[in-house]
């Protein structure tokens, strides 16, 4: 099983390059940045996660920017969105962003997108709260086209352009691999669809004991599940239910880390990969 970190980068966290170095210096697999491009002060949304938003939400950098100064000061580390809020973004230049992140790293970027849950944001940025799966589904197969086309083009009903030259083309071929987040079943159906993986949150939906009708889902499909990433976010540093995930058959365990400066953030980092030697 591979482990990866995620963290909301902050001007007051440990900040991307450092946490890149470290990671890496330890042996993590991936680093995943998340996205809020603000927070409305007349928010209604319940958050997800709780009665109250943590303050990282308002104050996160944009992951692309972030990601790309991790790039730069490491080798081997896979940079991931964890998750771009696709909806929000215009699919043509995000394709572009993604394939440039995609094209500095040498191949080492891990594309994943969600639909998001904060309706007031996306109505900042024109987007519907009621049609947001609809409008990632089309943007997520949009941006396919781009990037394993010469000149593509889409025709539907929330993207629609005639063809379109642009480069640079992602160095992974046929583009970097795309996990959906979301929860079970839809967001695991949505994955399955038009993704390279499913990334759900640990703690919901029960997804350990849910990964055989993943699997039957694949196979319904037509897909290989051998071929196909289960990414479980959030879990904690306990190694009897990080044992479970790898016996299940998970691909990758991300485990969180607190937006706070290095000398908190670097003794976790430790702990964290003592836990990932001793489960393997």
């Amino acid at each position: 099983m591979k482990y990866g970190l995620s963290i909301f980068p902050t001007d007051y966290s440990i900040q991307p390059a450092q946490l890149a170095r470290e990671a890496e210096a330890r042996g993590f697999e991936s680093l995943w940045f998340p996205e809020h491009s603000h927070i409305p002060a007349a928010r209604r949304s319940p958050w997800p996660g709780g009665p109250e938003l943590p303050k990282m939400y308002y104050d996160v950098m944009e992951p692309f920017t972030a990601l790309a100064a991790a790039a730069a000061v490491t080798t081997t580390l896979k940079l991931a969105t964890g998750i771009c809020l696709v909806v929000q973004r215009d699919p043509i230049q995000l394709a572009k962003n993604v394939a440039t992140l995609d094209r500095v790293s040498n191949g080492r970027l891990l594309f994943g997108v969600g639909a998001g849950w904060n309706a007031e944001e996306m109505g900042n940025h024109g987007t519907d709260f009621k049609q947001r799966i609809g409008i990632m589904r089309e943007r997520v197969l949009a941006m396919k086209e781009i990037w394993t086309k010469s000149k593509a083009e889409f025709h539907g009903k929330h993207v629609d352009f005639d063809p379109i030259m642009t480069w640079p083309k992602p160095v992974q071929k046929p583009h970097p691999p795309i996990h959906v987040g979301g929860g079970f079943p839809k967001g695991a159906r949505r994955a399955v669809e038009y993704g390279d993986g499913w990334m759900p949150i640990f703690g919901r939906d029960e997804i350990l004991a849910r990964l055989p009708e993943l699997r039957a889902m694949l196979a319904d499909a037509g897909r290989d599940p051998a071929s196909f990433e289960v990414s479980i976010f959030g879990m904690g540093p306990l190694p009897v239910e990080v044992a479970k995930a790898r016996e299940a058959g998970v691909a990758r365990c991300v485990l969180g880390l607190p937006p706070e400066p290095a000398e908190k953030v670097l003794p976790i980092l430790d702990r964290y990969a003592e836990l990932a030697r001793s489960v393997g």
